[in-house]
């Protein structure tokens, strides 16, 4: 039971999705107005680039011979679905959220990408940290930043994502696909790169 829960949240809040849920949780949360299609033309986009392609060029880099699992367990399997990952990411800061359409979307994708940077470079120095914790600690941080902001009490959804980081850290020991040191680092590179850029939107 407890490994089927640890493979189902490992799944649910795989770091993947990590952006797609950013982008939904600050239109749900923001006072400032925006139309449905302009939120879908958004959403959508952001899926796309972060989800679809990302997963597509797993299955051809596994058919290519440069990956033994989708798991990335070791460093060298990580640098260039990283590289790939962080291409996406800049698609998205450059042509789906631009500066001036949405500062607050834009600095939490522009902190994506320093998380991304970071494992990317670990993972070329033959490091591994848990990118599910990244993910996660990403989103908890932009949670907490985006409520500082629009002074919103979203206290509700902020403690639901710090048990799901909990959950989640809990999952990843318990199929011992890390260790302790490598979940909390990935947990705070996430936080970390979160609260670089606050300083320059808040």
């Amino acid at each position: 039971m407890m490994r089927l829960l640890s493979k189902f949240l490992s799944y649910l809040l795989h770091p993947l999705f990590t952006p797609t849920y950013g982008t939904v949780f600050y239109f749900l949360v923001t006072p400032k107005y925006s139309p449905l299609e302009m939120q879908a033309g958004n959403i959508l986009p952001v899926f796309i680039l972060t989800v679809i392609i990302p997963l597509g060029s797993l299955l051809i880099l596994k058919h290519l011979g440069m990956m033994r699992s989708p798991l990335l367990l070791s460093s060298e399997e990580r640098i260039y679905p990283l590289l790939i990952y962080l291409v996406l990411l800049m698609m998205v800061l450059l042509k789906v959220i631009p500066n001036h359409y949405s500062e607050e979307l834009y600095y939490f994708f522009l902190s994506l990408s320093m998380a991304t940077t970071s494992c990317l470079l670990l993972a070329i120095a033959g490091r591994v940290i848990s990118l599910h914790m990244a993910g996660i600690g990403s989103l908890l941080m932009f949670m907490l930043n985006l409520s500082l902001h629009f002074e919103k009490n979203i206290v509700v959804a902020i403690s639901l994502c710090t048990l799901a980081s909990g959950m989640l850290a809990s999952s990843r020991l318990f199929l011992k696909l890390h260790g302790r040191a490598a979940v909390l680092t990935g947990w705070l590179v996430g936080l970390v790169s979160q609260l670089i850029l606050i300083q320059f939107w808040m």
